[in-house]
């Protein structure tokens, strides 16, 4: 976990020194850094210069005085309580006093590991999820003493480095291992039961959560110690229901793998009942007791776990009631959460949170397990949000932005697909036209509305971000207009407002190419207006999002041949016989021809036409074609390929 913690760090751009108390283990932390580097570049993941790059910014060291000029350390030493006290005694009397003091425990209270410090305030808890580089969610937990601007201050370096950050209270287990180790448990339960071999439990468990691995699985994978160790911690703190099975304590002992191989043997129902039972048992007791929100759960399950659904939405799927007799049904081995025998209709997920500050109003779409996509329901959340906001006094300034890796990477698509399977083209006609309202309204805000993009803002995302007054980036956006690639056009503005910033020329070029624009190209291009640090992003928004702003139309002057390709009609570019008049130009005009034909000439039409109209008007252009487009062989190849294999297009 070290080392890949470190090698996160370092990948995102920030020097990082890398600490052991003995020479061996810490080359042996440096090896596993370069041989996942060295598969990185092996699956073209990573670049050989971001491979050179990431080890120049790694720091080893066995020397403990090495740390005294980080912002941050994070410890991950093994799970011994005195020893990561020992370690933090050391550590305060090296760094100094503002320096953010984090513990990746998954066995302690933060409260515990900084209980002897002299300034406890520093402590938090930073619980990152196997593997640090891979997998995105991170767990913030504030001590009971934990100082509410260094919590703050982690959470923003988290959220900045890629990772999607959750808040927990400080409580056993945290939120995720909480509800996943009593689930592992459960399942050796049923074993030493017999009411199911490890096949059948294996199997039914995958299928319960949809899952690629079960339980018995992934404790061989991560460590049987781990998950017993794990169990007994919580069974300490919280009572017997938690602690470790027979089964699991014997297989610790024997230092054995479990056998996965054979033919299923069991119960598949009574055995996904139980396991189900025992996960929505403890996520309820994680509500009652506020150790984290139910959307928080579910994100930890999703993107934490690799679960397709979290605890409260499987409960929403198998209905409340079957649910609630899951849990009555484990012998009161544990009591009904009040959150749980209390609830009668479905649980509802915020998807759009607001945080206020300064006068700012930060409306954030959380919804970061699915690149934060709009759909109906995120619509509804972000437009009452934004009234809110736009009703509050204390507010003079708006600013957009997304949880996780993306801003927003488009509109769902399945949504669309579905729609299109069942004939319903009239839903997709009334999406499109609510959220071009909405978007109207956002352009039309009498407070300054920014776009804070930091990640993916694709489609109807690069569409929200255009349509603020400004739009701030950092160089982890990307903008890009797929649709003509999956069957579509634009039609939440994106053929005119993108016009309005780098011409019409430029606007054919990004919506009829597809290209994702890294954020430099996206500032010289005019899309973006302020390029800032991720560090500064923060100071920069408090700074500017109160106002007013009128984003200027640029393009740089190296896009000017590009310019001229695409000036005039780029459907006759892709006639038989027209010689491309450079390398580069054939290289543009080949993405065009993998386009989808009809989506690329409406597009095309669009921009000119709505190059000089209003709002109002351009909108109704856009929507007028909707049916129609949605209606194509293409687009339902299109949106279908999303995440497969390229379409290929038919042109009716």
């Amino acid at each position: 976990m070290g080392s890949g913690i470190a090698q996160k760090f370092a990948m995102e751009g920030y020097p990082v020194v890398l600490a052991d108390l003995a020479d061996e283990p810490l080359q042996r932390g440096m090896q596993r850094i370069r041989d996942m580097l060295d598969e990185g570049v092996a699956r073209k993941a990573v670049t050989p210069e971001a491979r050179a790059a990431t080890l120049d910014r790694l720091t080893p060291t066995t020397d403990l005085a090495g740390l005294a000029g980080c912002n941050l350390v994070v410890e991950a030493v093994f799970e011994d309580l005195q020893v990561k006290r020992d370690l933090f005694a050391r550590l305060e009397g090296l760094c100094a006093r503002d320096t953010i003091l984090a513990t990746n425990t998954s066995s302690f209270l933060v409260a515990d590991v900084a209980a002897p410090l002299a300034h406890r305030d520093r402590v938090v808890g930073l619980h990152f999820f196997f593997h640090p580089v891979k997998n995105r969610l991170v767990e913030v937990i504030a001590g009971p003493e934990s100082d509410p601007a260094k919590v703050r201050a982690a959470w923003e370096l988290m959220a900045a480095s890629g990772k999607t950050p959750i808040n927990c209270k400080d409580a056993p287990g945290f939120c995720v291992n909480r509800f996943f180790v009593p689930w592992l448990n459960e399942a050796t339960r049923l074993l030493e039961e017999g009411l199911g071999n490890i096949p059948a439990i294996e199997k039914a468990a995958r299928e319960a959560v949809a899952i690629g691995m079960g339980p018995f699985e992934l404790m061989n994978v991560t460590g049987v110690p781990i998950a017993y160790h794990a169990a007994a911690s919580l069974g300490e703190r919280l009572g017997e229901f938690y602690l470790p099975t027979a089964a699991l304590e014997r297989q610790f002992k024997a230092g054995a793998l479990w056998e996965l191989g054979g033919e299923p043997a069991g119960d598949a129902t009574v055995i996904a009942d139980r396991l189900l039972g025992v996960v929505w048992a403890v996520a309820g007791q994680i509500l009652d007791e506020q150790v984290a929100t139910l959307e928080d759960t579910d994100r930890g399950a999703k993107i934490g776990l690799r679960w397709r659904f979290g605890p409260f939405e499987l409960m929403n799927r198998r209905e409340l009631l079957p649910a609630a007799d899951a849990v009555r049904k484990l012998s009161g081995r544990i009591a009904m959460p009040l959150a749980l025998a209390t609830r009668v209709q479905p649980w509802d997920f915020r998807l759009v949170d607001t945080e206020v500050r300064d006068g700012i109003a930060h409306l954030i779409i959380n919804r970061p397990e699915a690149l934060n996509a709009l759909d109906a329901e995120v619509l509804t959340q972000l437009e009452s949000a934004f009234q809110a906001a736009l009703a509050d006094p204390a507010v003079k300034g708006i600013v957009l932005r997304g949880a996780g890796k993306a801003f927003v990477a488009g509109a769902d698509v399945r949504f669309f697909v579905k729609a299109i399977e069942q004939g319903r083209l009239s839903d997709l006609e009334d999406f499109t036209g609510k959220a071009q309202a909405f978007f109207g309204a956002i352009a039309r805000s009498p407070k300054p509305v920014t776009a804070a993009v930091h990640g993916l803002a694709l489609g109807g995302g690069a569409e929200l971000a255009l349509t603020a007054h400004r739009v701030v980036a950092t160089p982890k956006a990307s903008f890009g207009f797929p649709e003509t690639g999956i069957g579509i056009y634009p039609a939440l503005g994106g053929t005119f407002r993108t016009a309005r910033r780098m011409g019409t020329a430029l606007a054919k070029y990004a919506l009829l190419t597809g290209k994702v624009f890294r954020a430099e190209e996206a500032h010289d291009l005019g899309l973006v207006d302020i390029l800032v640090d991720p560090l500064d992003l923060e100071a920069t928004l408090a700074r500017v999002a109160a106002t007013p702003n009128q984003p200027a139309s640029h393009a740089a002057a190296e896009f000017e041949q590009v310019g001229e390709l695409f000036a005039g009609n780029p459907p006759a570019l892709l006639r038989e016989g027209f010689v491309p008049p450079s390398s580069e130009a054939a290289s543009l005009l080949a993405a065009v021809r993998k386009k989808a034909p009809i989506a690329v000439r409406v597009a095309a039409d669009l921009v000119e036409q709505n190059a000089s109209l209003p709002d109002e008007q351009a909108y109704a252009n856009e929507l007028r074609g909707v049916t129609s487009i949605f209606s194509t062989h293409d687009a339902l190849v299109g949106l279908k390929s999303v995440g497969r294999e390229r379409p290929v297009f038919q042109g009716n």
